[in-house]
């Protein structure tokens, strides 16, 4: 199976924003904050990368498309919050539920890649919550490496 990124219509930006947060949240939740903290916390990275409210170059937003044209997820990819402008992050990565196992983020990322190299990056990083052993094996599958390693025990029942 084949994908394009088209870049997210303005119009469709609110929506994605207001999923993209709800999702941020969730992760942030499973690895332990509390919702107020989470709500808080994914609010501010999306104001401060978003301030105009929408897209731009330097935090860019992609609509993943298949061969039948039908949008099977998204991308985020920026500048990374560092003063090196050849610094760059894979922000989210989203496939939808039934279209996963079918390459489709693999060809995401590699788009992202190429789009974060043609703004000046020299490198590009990304974070992957613990509990997805699956995203993981595909960035490892890509070439990135484990650059620091965050680890918690919890001590009483949650």
């Amino acid at each position: 199976m084949t994908a394009r990124l088209v870049p997210l219509p303005v119009h469709d930006f609110p929506a994605w924003l207001s999923a993209s947060q709800t999702e941020y949240e969730a992760d942030l939740i499973a690895t332990g904050s509390t919702p107020d903290a989470a709500a808080q916390q994914a609010a501010n990275s999306l104001a401060s990368a978003f301030p105009e409210g929408e897209p731009s170059p330097t935090n860019a937003v992609f609509s993943i498309v298949d061969e039948a044209d039908s949008t099977v997820g998204y991308l985020w990819v920026g500048r990374d919050n560092s003063d090196d402008p050849t610094a760059w992050w894979i922000l989210d990565i989203v496939v939808d539920p039934a279209f996963r196992g079918r390459g489709l983020g693999r060809e995401g990322m590699r788009f992202s890649e190429d789009y974060a190299r043609s703004q000046g990056a020299e490198t590009l990083g990304l974070n992957v919550f613990g509990f997805n052993t699956t995203a993981r094996g595909l960035y490892e599958s890509l070439g990135y490496e484990t650059t620091s390693v965050k680890m918690r025990k919890q001590l009483t029942a949650p």
